[in-house]
């Protein structure tokens, strides 16, 4: 199975599938309305785009719901200075802080601790809700990477991270969702993840050391809520993070940060200040 994306045009934002040097129009906006319609079949005549001109929109633009994970690899639970959960730690994102993947994304003037977290994520492709592990398998349609940029003092004003994590336009997401089928490891995808800032290696990983693996996820978070096609699940970041760094480093604006996931592909965003 190919790549998907989601690509801004002059018409609009089209959902669009990889193949070879062309992306090819899905016929629907965006790939959540092609995951809602059942992943229907090309339509014929389909028109194409060229890649290299591609200007890429988050994956899904309007996901009924963004759950992130925390605190699930064991090196960044360590550098927390935190115990190994017994349950996943759960908070949310809204629509609104989804951008793409190479667009700039901007340094709170209210913030001196913007901070980086790479993140494989889990693209849901079909209506689920007490999901069982065939039905969680089921319900996976792909992929693709984020980087769960994160305002550390404001996270921290509180018990609760979510003024932290909930800013406009600072999550990106893509460029391309990947179905499990093309992964090593299938819906427990075993890929390398690796997020630089300026060409300087900050966090490195494999997706194999999540604590709770996607299928146990879907589970989980089907069980409180209904997952519904094109929602996502940002599985969680590992060690490596600024704000656990000694001494501390954050992001002030004119750096490059660059998160490639192994068969997904790479996140590019310059750091803009506000």
């Amino acid at each position: 199975m190919p790549k998907f994306a989601t690509i801004r045009t002059a018409d609009g934002t089209r959902g669009v599938r990889l193949d070879g040097d062309q992306l090819v129009d899905l016929g629907y906006p965006d790939l959540g309305a092609y995951l809602a319609a059942g992943s229907p079949d090309l339509p014929g005549g389909s028109v194409t785009y060229p890649v290299e001109a591609a200007d890429f929109a988050p994956v899904v633009l309007q996901p009924s719901k963004v759950v992130c994970v925390g605190l699930n690899y064991r090196s960044h639970i360590e550098e927390m200075g935190r115990d190994l959960p017994e349950y996943p730690v759960l908070f949310a994102k809204f629509a609104d802080t989804l951008t793409g993947a190479n667009d700039p994304v901007t340094k709170p003037a209210e913030t001196e601790q913007l901070d980086w977290e790479c993140e494989l994520t889990i693209v849901i492709g079909s209506t689920v809700r007490h999901a069982d592990e065939e039905q969680a398998v089921a319900a996976i349609a792909g992929f693709t990477a984020a980087n769960d940029y994160s305002v550390r003092d404001w996270q921290f004003r509180t018990r609760e991270w979510l003024q932290g994590k909930m800013w406009e336009a600072t999550t990106p997401v893509g460029p391309y969702v990947v179905t499990p089928d093309e992964l090593p490891g299938g819906v427990r995808p075993e890929l390398a993840t690796r997020l630089t800032v300026d060409g300087v290696e900050k966090q490195s990983a494999n997706t194999s050391d999540l604590l709770f693996d996607p299928v146990a996820l879907v589970r989980y978070v089907s069980t409180i809520t209904t997952l519904r096609p094109g929602d996502l699940i940002l599985t969680g970041t590992n060690g490596g993070v600024g704000h656990a760094r000694s001494p501390q480093e954050f992001l002030w604006g004119g750096e490059t940060v660059e998160i490639t996931v192994e068969g997904i592909g790479t996140l590019t965003n310059t750091i803009a200040k506000g």
